[in-house]
């Protein structure tokens, strides 16, 4: 599948900075607003052109349709294999809820909702599992595009005494609840930058406009941004001349807000990508950026920005010290099918019982090595909680996210989640 999909939200003040209201009204398509904006100031960072091409309110990928995924769409994700993955995260939720103390007030933040299913699964296991959680809980969906939200309110029209919907997530810190703040798929389409080596280093990979109108890579500007050199430096210099990849430096300010909307608690992310030394391995020559469409994968993002889904793989250890800077504590990073077969150790057990064919069946897609259990990973961290459990931890990968501050990787644990 393509694989992650946010809302708009995660590039917000990067879409601002790409177009203001007189380019919306003077541009009849996204491709004549960037030709636009790169004839008047020349090559255009690749990071906002992604902004553009999947986060534009009128003419952006996820702003013409709420029916991106699933057979009929263009990828597939955990949630399309059917309701269970939203009840095994649930009982993650449910499980925190427990050992938080059970607090009167409590709140799930989840971020790139798309049409609201996940968070259907998720309401609706919850009250099923755990009512007095359920009953306790404000299911908070940041979501500025209009036509998402209003898929969202549609699917959610039962749980809509739970469920908040808002356009800015700054407004949750006005409020600021015990919870969990996460996403599925969503940070591998946080708009990157795409770098290339060259024989005096690393340099920006542009995009420019021809005299014909078409997009094209220009290479010629090196890397100056403090903070982007900043996070180059600990790749070395041991690449051939030509390798790309990408970088992005914006998950500390995505993760900002959202943890400003909490007291404590949780992040929580599953996606697909690397620890840094595989994501950067010299061998991985031509990066991870791709595009979808009909679930189809091809590898020109310049080609019609806005028809198709834009993605680059997670370096979960840049996610991780990302969200370190901000306080948190990384308390798991493993494989998504270790990682749900912990959580659903009790309904594993209680289905030994009474067999059930179609969620077994859903169960094994979701956590087979062969097919979506290896593919993705889950990274949680704790956040402003003076006594999280301990780590819960693969520690091959562990020890590959490289751990700020030059320490061990913490230890592995068995058991639940």
């Amino acid at each position: 599948m393509p694989d992650s999909h946010p809302s708009p939200l995660v590039c917000a003040a990067t879409r601002n900075d790409i177009y203001t209201s007189a380019d919306i009204s003077a541009t009849p398509t996204l491709c004549g607003l960037l030709q636009a904006r790169i004839a008047v100031n020349g090559p255009l960072d690749f990071a906002p052109f992604m902004a553009a091409a999947l986060y534009h309110p009128d003419l952006g990928y996820y702003a013409r349709s709420a029916r991106q995924v699933g057979r009929g769409g263009d990828f597939f994700t955990s949630v399309s294999v059917g309701p269970l993955f939203g009840e095994l995260l649930a009982r993650r939720f449910a499980r925190w809820w427990q050992e938080a103390g059970r607090p009167p007030n409590w709140r799930l933040i989840e971020s790139g909702a798309h049409d609201g299913t996940l968070a259907a699964d998720i309401l609706g296991a919850l009250h099923r599992l755990e009512p007095a959680a359920f009953a306790a809980l404000e299911y908070a969906i940041p979501e500025p595009l209009q036509l998402l939200q209003a898929a969202q309110r549609q699917t959610l029209q039962t749980f809509a005494q739970r469920v908040r919907f808002l356009a800015d997530p700054a407004k949750l810190a006005q409020h600021p609840l015990p919870g969990i703040a996460f996403g599925n798929e969503l940070l591998d389409a946080l708009p990157c930058q795409v770098i290339e080596w060259q024989a005096d280093g690393w340099h920006l990979c542009r995009v420019g406009c021809d005299a014909d109108g078409r997009f094209y890579w220009d290479t010629q500007l090196p890397v100056s941004d403090p903070a982007q050199l900043a996070a180059l430096a600990p790749l070395g210099d041991e690449f051939p001349i030509g390798y790309r990849s990408e970088l992005r430096t914006n998950y500390r300010g995505f993760f900002a807000p959202l943890l400003a909307g909490l007291s404590s608690g949780l992040l929580l992310w599953l996606d697909y990508g690397f620890a840094r030394p595989e994501y950067y391995h010299p061998a991985r020559h031509q990066g991870t950026l791709r595009t979808f469409c009909r679930h189809r994968a091809a590898d020109d993002p310049l080609l019609d920005p806005g028809a198709s889904d834009i993605t680059a793989h997670v370096d979960f250890t840049a996610v991780t010290e990302a969200a370190m800077t901000l306080g948190c504590r990384p308390l798991a990073f493993l494989s998504q099918g270790p990682w749900l077969t912990a959580v659903g150790r009790d309904w594993l057990l209680a289905m030994e019982g009474r067999p059930d064919a179609s969620l077994l069946r859903q169960f094994t897609t979701l956590t087979h090595p062969a097919h979506l259990g290896s593919r993705f990973h889950v990274l949680e961290l704790a956040w402003n909680d003076p006594a999280p459990p301990p780590p819960l931890m693969d520690a091959a990968l562990a020890s590959k996210l490289a751990w700020p501050g030059g320490g061990e990787p913490p230890h592995s644990r068995s058991g639940g989640c």
